[in-house]
């Protein structure tokens, strides 16, 4: 290469570099490729360079920087009454149903139980979700359903996130009860615990409320997700994983309904009347269960 040199591309980025150098190897355009550790530089010799700074410009025009989309930005929403009304739901009526109220056995009651609710007993969907069968089981639920609870009350508000876990669980139980045996019978708030898991990776993902330039970005929600499902819902001898796991779908599933119904009312007018629906769903199934 002659001494009569011209800079047709300089940058910071070596990367840039790289790429036109490309371009005008790909043409035979001699050039060089100085790099000083801070920035990098092509030259090509003075009769080249015409030609060189044509070719690179088509490269520009055909190849526009691509341009981060700006951060969603993300209205928090009060969680507290949700998780406190979880807590107290599960806690009265594991409190209730230890002392028999009503005279009645609320855990024959209430439970799953596949035979019936192919007969047509589906409050036992609703009923189930808040029986447990000792203080660890309780204790268990309830760490875990504040801690997922708390993301999904924060994205949706403490109203629509609670009716939208509640139905999603009893869709979850729906569909275990309707792929096991009928003689299939299963408690416990769980199913409602990795329904809020699924609401929230579900809600994040199809909502792109993470960047979308990296595919670790883009789908960082469900491998999230389905991680913490692998790590806290499939262990324990009498783990129900199925119920964990279509919990989990029904959640995920629940999250796209809500993305496609567009911006959701945060108002408080809405967050009551969807925590009372989602507290009246359980109320009404046990007034139905013990014939109250």
């Amino acid at each position: 290469m002659n001494d009569d040199l011209r800079v047709v591309f300089e940058s910071r980025n070596r990367q840039s570099c790289a790429d036109r150098a490309l371009v005008l190897s790909s043409l035979q355009i001699p050039y060089q490729m100085i790099d000083d550790g801070g920035s990098c530089a092509l030259i090509v010799p003075a009769a080249f360079s015409a030609k060189a700074y044509t070719e690179l410009q088509l490269y520009e025009e055909e190849n526009p920087p691509v341009q981060p989309r700006p951060k969603r930005k993300i209205e928090y929403q009060d969680a507290a009454p949700g998780v406190v009304g979880y807590v107290f739901v599960v806690c009265l009526i594991a409190g209730m149903a230890g002392y028999s109220f009503f005279q009645s056995n609320w855990f024959v009651a209430g439970r799953v139980d596949g035979a019936l609710i192919r007969n047509g007993e589906v409050w036992r969907l609703f009923t189930a979700l808040t029986l447990h069968s000792g203080v660890k089981h309780l204790l268990s639920n309830i760490v875990f359903g504040v801690f997922f609870g708390l993301f999904a009350g924060r994205l949706l508000g403490s109203g629509i996130a609670w009716l939208a876990i509640v139905l999603a669980a009893a869709t979850g139980n729906a569909l275990n009860t309707m792929l096991l045996d009928a003689t299939h019978r299963s408690i416990g708030a769980s199913t409602a615990v990795f329904a809020a898991l699924g609401l929230v990776a579900g809600y994040v993902w199809f909502s792109k409320l993470m960047p979308q330039e990296r595919w670790s970005n883009r789908f960082g929600p469900i491998v999230g997700g389905l991680a913490l499902l692998m790590y806290t819902g499939t262990g324990g001898e009498n783990t129900d994983i199925g119920a964990h796991l279509l919990g989990f779908v029904s959640g995920f599933g629940a999250g796209l309904i809500l993305t496609r119904l567009g911006t959701l009312p945060q108002d408080t007018r809405t967050q009551l009347i969807a925590g009372a629906t989602a507290f009246g769903l359980i109320f009404v199934s046990w007034a139905v269960a013990l014939g109250v």
